[in-house]
C-alpha cells in the first residue's frame, strides 16, 4: 500500500498541479438562488405568480421557486425554458424563431441567458406563468437583482 501511496504522489507531483483547468467563471448556489428571488420579489410586486428556474450553464438546476397559485406545469415550462436558454446560451424568444430544433430547445419565451460583467456564459433563467413578456421581464429583474448580464455585450 505504501509503494501505491508514493507512485500515486509522484504521478501527482509530476503530471503538475491538481488544478490544471484553466479557472472560470461558473454560476454559484448563491447567485442562482438571487436570480430566482429576485424574479419572485419582481414578481409579487406586481402580484404574478410563476415558476423559476435557474440552470448553470451545464444545465443543471441550481434553484427553483413555484408561487402561490402559479399551476404545477408552469414549473416544467420555467425548466425547460431555462435549461435552453443555460446551454445555448442564447434567449427563448431567439430560439422560437428558429422553429423546431433539437430537443430542449425553448420555443416559448421566458428563458434568459444569465452571463458574467465580462460576457462569460454562466447559465439561464427560466419564466413561466405571466405573459410572455413579464415572463422575460422577471427573468431579466433576477439577472439584475444577482449583479450579473442578460447578454454577452
Amino acid at each position: 500500500m505504501r509503494t501505491i501511496g508514493a507512485a500515486l504522489v509522484a504521478v501527482l507531483t509530476l503530471s503538475g498541479p491538481l488544478g490544471a483547468q484553466t479557472p472560470r467563471p461558473m454560476l454559484d448556489y448563491a447567485s442562482a438562488a438571487a436570480i430566482r428571488d429576485g424574479c419572485v420579489a419582481w414578481a409579487s410586486e406586481r402580484k404574478l405568480s410563476v415558476a423559476v428556474a435557474v440552470f448553470d450553464e451545464r444545465g443543471t438546476l441550481m434553484a427553483f421557486a413555484l408561487m402561490d397559485g402559479a399551476a404545477s406545469a408552469v414549473g416544467d415550462y420555467a425548466q425547460w425554458k431555462g435549461r435552453s436558454a443555460a446551454t445555448i446560451h442564447v434567449a427563448s424568444a431567439e430560439t422560437a424563431e428558429w422553429g423546431r430544433g433539437p430537443p430542449g430547445l425553448a420555443t416559448w419565451e421566458g428563458g434568459v441567458p444569465v452571463f458574467s460583467g465580462d460576457g462569460v456564459a454562466l447559465g439561464g433563467v427560466g419564466v413561466s406563468g405571466a405573459e410572455s413578456a413579464e415572463d422575460v421581464a422577471c427573468g431579466r429583474a433576477g439577472i439584475a437583482a444577482a449583479g450579473l448580464r442578460d447578454a454577452a455585450e
